[in-house]
């Protein structure tokens, strides 16, 4: 038994001197999880509400931080009657390769009904869906800024959720490509079918009795001192939203010092412009994104 007195006194001081450096420089779990980079994720199908609709695609980039990462939200169009997500696959693609350090949601919303009018319950799914992400902030390690992105009916959506229903400045940029604007317009309100659309599409319930449902709902009518930076593309020959509800925000934007971007091409409704437009519009995008939604160092 004497031989190992010796080395079990060893052992005990090894292993007080080690308490001591652990009493002195204590280490904790959030110090340690912040030395190690976060790797990239993806979560599919996440719930923000009770209906089957009510889900987003979540993209987090790899090394992701509370303090820099912010966050790029896809809004898909289909009338507000369909489309899907799904469609909006090639700027997840266009993001990764070009913004990647960028968390990105791709958005599903509860598609219009004669049991769900469109209006306002589709500009209050977005804001659902940013609301969660926002509460998640901490956790997913992301900045609860956006920009937002939209095309056709999700163009529309995305710019009513800035321009009305973003009351906290949570939005920081709005991409409209083909968005109807102004259900004023005469090619919306001379066509023999507007009244049935504007009964099939909106909730009367959610709005005063003298309402003006065609000024409530366009977003031309809408911007404010407060509006977000917006980036507009559109067709000189669509067939589904006529250039002057471009024009006409366009105005409305520089009547209200809005910083804004408005780029025509030849074409119509976003489906048949050449691979020149397209990448032009790319282009743009990417920029007008880093401009307004920066990462900070």
């Amino acid at each position: 038994m004497k031989n190992y007195i010796p080395f079990i006194l060893t052992l005990l001081l090894l292993w007080a001197c080690s308490s001591d450096e652990q009493t002195n420089n204590p280490t904790t779990d959030d110090e340690v999880a912040a030395e190690v980079p976060l790797e990239a994720s993806v979560a599919l199908e996440v719930p923000y509400g009770a209906d089957p609709l009510q889900r987003y695609d979540l993209y987090l980039p790899a090394g992701r931080t509370a303090q820099t990462t912010k966050v790029i939200v896809l809004v898909h169009g289909g009338g507000w009657v369909s489309g899907d997500k799904a469609d909006m696959t090639p700027f997840i693609d266009l993001i990764q390769e070009e913004l990647p350090q960028y968390a990105i949601v791709n958005l599903n919303y509860k598609l219009a009904d004669l049991e769900n009018p469109a209006f306002p319950n589709q500009f209050l799914d977005v804001k659902a869906a940013l609301a969660q992400i926002k509460a998640q902030a901490n956790e997913l390690q992301i900045v609860p800024e956006f920009a937002l992105i939209g095309t056709s009916a999700g163009a529309h959506l995305s710019l009513m959720m800035d321009y009305v229903y973003d009351d906290e400045d949570w939005v920081k940029m709005v991409c409209s490509i083909v968005g109807p604007t102004d259900f004023t317009d005469p090619f919306y309100s001379e066509n023999p079918e507007y009244q049935i659309l504007f009964d099939f599409l909106v909730d009367e319930s959610a709005y005063a009795a003298d309402t003006d449902y065609a000024v409530a709902t366009s977003p031309v009518f809408q911007v404010n001192a407060n509006s977000a930076p917006t980036i507009m593309f559109y067709g000189n020959e669509d067939p589904l939203v006529p250039i002057s509800n471009g024009t006409n925000l366009e105005a409305a934007l520089a009547d209200a010092s809005i910083s804004h971007s408005f780029t025509i091409y030849d074409g119509g409704h976003g489906d048949d412009w050449s691979p020149e437009n397209y990448e032009n519009l790319q282009q743009q995008l990417i920029a007008y994104i880093q401009e307004h939604l920066p990462v900070n160092p």
